[in-house]
Parts: structure tokens; sequence; C-alpha cells
């Protein structure tokens, strides 16, 4: 369950200066004006980048999208052109593209900077269609959409969120949905897809009441993301879901709360120590420690990478000297030197990696150690969810996807459903492991991340149904 705050480039690039062609008359900004595409090879992987430039009275100014991480429509600083040289800088990935462009204006041939190092990015005139996102909810819609403000679980903490409600009087039956790790909108938008939109389009559909809200400090949410941690993005929850449960039109004996990763988490802190909390929904819910989960899925994916059994273990090996230098007692500046000492030690000892790879590992200690000392982060990894999942005492269902290499579902069933059992909540836990569905719940190939922004789906339609038909058929409680 990574932060899933997936970089641009998962690789630094570096500003590499490349002249081409003779000396050229100067180009009148109008000529560049359209769309341009290209791709750099990071990692050995291709990345397309399409710039979609405008001329307006002389001036130049462009959006750019990055096609296989489904990010469209993002924007830049300034765009330049000094002769036949055009500038982008794309201060929103800290990086820019400086590029020659040809003397008939049809290609620029250049190179994308990002973090002190380069990649060649030569452009052409075309553009890269941004893929299909069928399951997104269009107007008009049987329901009604409230875009309501909300205190928040910490002072300075106001939630931005939408409720949806289903046509009628009511009192109808409602949940809280509550996102992943990383920075998230109230739709859980990632790669393009909403899943938390469509999710809450198909239960107002059938009857339920939803309410999704921005995470503190993104999207129209005030408070320091940065600053937070699983605990506080719970206080978050915890407020979201008194204060949808003290609306007139909502049945109190049937309100819960539903989390999706981190939100799998979050979601059985309040169920544990809320009784509004009526009922609960885990979606790729973890029940291992984040140390147990991040061993977990670095191995789940490596192997479906092709990596050796080998090569995994001298990385867990790595790892886990990592996690432990974050874990330790003292303050966050003190773990990120530890987490940086270690990290220089072993890339410095490790086994079949050339001078270059070495050099390259070791550039990133710094960006490594500021993550892993980040407060959510030395929290994440020592935080055990059965502590709570043993304290739930309320109907839960626990969907997981067959192909999730980020949660992944054999361990985290088991443990679920152990913690329940002996706690003797045992028959209020129903755990469904979805076949060929994914970390998204989208029908999948592998499962790796890599594929989220290539499929269309969003959501699968018997995950959609299973937590639609789970609702409807509990009882009220009191």
């Amino acid at each position: 369950m990574s932060r899933l705050k997936l970089p641009f480039l998962a690789l630094a690039l570096a500003l590499r200066l490349t002249a081409w062609g003779q000396t050229a008359p100067a180009l009148q900004p109008s000529a560049l004006a359209g769309d341009w595409s290209g791709s750099v090879i990071a990692g050995g992987n291709e990345l397309p980048i399409v710039f979609h430039i405008v001329a307006t009275d002389g001036v130049l100014s462009a959006t750019w999208d990055s096609p296989s991480q489904g990010a469209f429509g993002l924007g830049t600083k300034s765009v330049g052109l000094s002769g036949q040289v055009l500038t982008i800088d794309i201060p929103i990935v800290k990086a820019s593209y400086t590029g020659t462009v040809s003397a008939t204006a049809d290609h620029i041939k250049g190179s994308w900077s990002q973090g002190g190092a380069s990649l060649a990015l030569d452009l052409g005139r075309a553009a890269i269609a941004a893929p299909g996102r069928p399951q997104t909810p269009l107007a008009p819609f049987p329901y009604t959409s409230l875009e309501v403000a909300i205190p928040g679980g910490a002072s300075g903490v106001s939630l931005a969120g939408t409720l949806t409600e289903p046509a009628g009087p009511g009192p109808f039956p409602a949940i809280v949905l509550v996102t992943g790790s990383g920075p998230q909108d109230r739709d859980e938008t990632i790669f393009g897809h909403k899943p938390f939109l469509v999710i809450a389009d198909y239960l107002a559909r059938r009857g339920v009441a939803v309410l999704r809200y921005d995470d503190r400090g993104f999207g129209a949410s005030s408070g320091n993301f940065d600053a937070a941690t699983t605990l506080d993005f719970a206080d978050d929850a915890q407020a979201a879901l008194a204060w949808l449960g003290a609306r007139k039109e909502i049945d109190r004996t049937r309100l819960g709360i539903a989390g999706h990763s981190e939100g799998g988490l979050i979601a059985p802190i309040v169920a544990s120590r809320d009784p509004r909390a009526r009922f609960a929904m885990l979606l790729a819910g973890p029940a291992l420690t984040g140390e147990q989960i991040l061993h977990l899925q670095g191995a789940a994916i490596a192997r479906t990478g092709g990596a050796s059994e080998a090569d995994i273990a001298e990385a867990r090996a790595i790892n886990a000297r990592i996690y432990a230098a974050a874990m330790a007692p003292g303050s966050d500046q003190e773990a990120a030197a530890r987490v940086k000492a270690e990290y220089i030690e072993a890339m410095s000892a490790a086994k079949g990696l050339d001078a270059k790879a070495r050099q390259e590992a070791l550039a990133q200690a710094d960006s490594l150690a500021k993550q892993m000392a980040s407060p959510w982060m030395r929290a994440f990894l020592s935080l055990d969810p059965r502590s709570f999942l043993s304290r739930m005492a309320v109907p839960t269902l626990a969907l997981f996807g067959g192909l999730d290499l980020q949660v992944p579902p054999k361990e985290n069933s088991e443990a679920m459903a152990k913690a329940f059992a002996e706690s003797g909540h045992g028959a209020l836990l129903t755990s469904l492991v979805l076949p060929g569905l994914n970390h998204l719940f989208q029908h999948g190939k592998t499962g790796s991340p890599a594929e989220y922004a290539g499929i269309e789906e969003t959501f699968a339609p018997e995950a959609l149904k299973a937590l639609g038909d789970w609702i409807l058929a509990l009882p009220p409680r009191p």
C-alpha cells in the first residue's frame, strides 16, 4: 500500500541542451501552436509526453499530458521562444523542456530536465488521446449532489466534500468514504479514474447516501497534509461521520464508514472507537503492520516484474535496515540522517550494480530519507491494524482483489479473519476475495500498478454490486 503519490518519473532527469540544424530565421510564435508529442526512456520504460501549445497575440502558453500515468491538462509556468529554441518551465514536477525547432516547424529536438539529470525528448506534431474512462458518471443524475464544508478532526481543518442523496424524503442508509494514502481528492482521482465518484453514483442510485471529501490540506480542504499521520486522518473521518449522522435525512441505525487502502485502515480505527459507526466496509484494507505490508508489496511487485528471489531477498534486507532506521526513537531530522546513512552504506555494498547505477541510486539518498522520515511514514510503519480490528463489534465487509500486489489478499484476509475470530466477533466479518481484480478493483492481467492507467475500467461491476447488496441487506442497528 504505497503512498500512491507516483512521481512523474521514477528517475531524476537533468538538463542536456542539444544543438540541432543550422541557424535559421526566427520563428513566429504562431508556428508552434498545436499538439506536440514524444517519449522519454527512463528505467527501460517508454513514457509519452504531450504538449498542447497555444499562441495568443504573440504570447505562447501550454498545458501538457503524461498519458501513461493518466495525467492530462497539467499546467506550465512559462513558454519561451528565442530564435529556434523553445523552453517550457514545468514547476508542478520541478522540470523543464528545452528544444531546437526545425526550420519547417514540424519537429523539435531537445531534452527533458528534472532533478539535476536529463533525458532526450524529441517532439513531433501529433497528439496522444486520453484513455477512455467510460464509468465516469455523466449528468443528468437521479439524485441530489450537495457541496458541503465539514469541521475536521483538528483546529484549523475544514473538509470540503460532496454528499450524494437519493431521491425521496429518506431517511437513507449512509456511508462516509475515506481515501487511500497520499493526498487525494474526494473522488480518489488517480490516473484519470475517479473510483469514489463511481461508487457514490452507484450507491446513490440504489438508495444509499454517500459523503466523500478532499483530504485535509488538499483540494478545497484546509489543514496541513504533510504533518498528518494516519491517526490524524482518522480524526477527520470520525468528524465526517459525526457530521453525516447529525443530518435529519440520514438513518443513524444504518450509518457506516468505508475506506480504500489506507482508508481501509482508517475505517477500523473509527469504527472501533465511535458507536455512531453501525457498520464498516474495508476495500483492500491492510491487516498487517505497515512494515509488513511494504515488504510484501515490494516482493510481489518485483516478482511480477521478473526479479529473482535472490534479488528480492537482498532488497528486503536493505529495506528492513531502512525501516528500522526510520522507526527508531528520535526526531524526524535524526530519523532522516539514520535512513540516509543506512541507504548509502547499503548501496555502496550492493551487488550487481555498476558504477553508474550505484551513483544514480546514491543521488536519491536525500529524497528517500525525507520520505521515510516523514511523520506519516514513521507512524505507518509500526501501526498495527489488528489492534483496531480486534475491537470492532459491528458488521464488516472486507473486499480484496485477487491480483492486488499492494495489499496482498491472502496474507491480509487471513490476518483480518484471525483478528475478528480471536476477539469473538468472527460472525460479524464477511470477507471476499474477488478474482482477477487489482488494488484499484479493476480487472487486470498481473495486478501491477503499471497497468492501472491503461485500463479503461474504473471499478469492477461485481465489486460495486457486492457493496450495494451487502449494505442494503443490513438490518438497522439501534
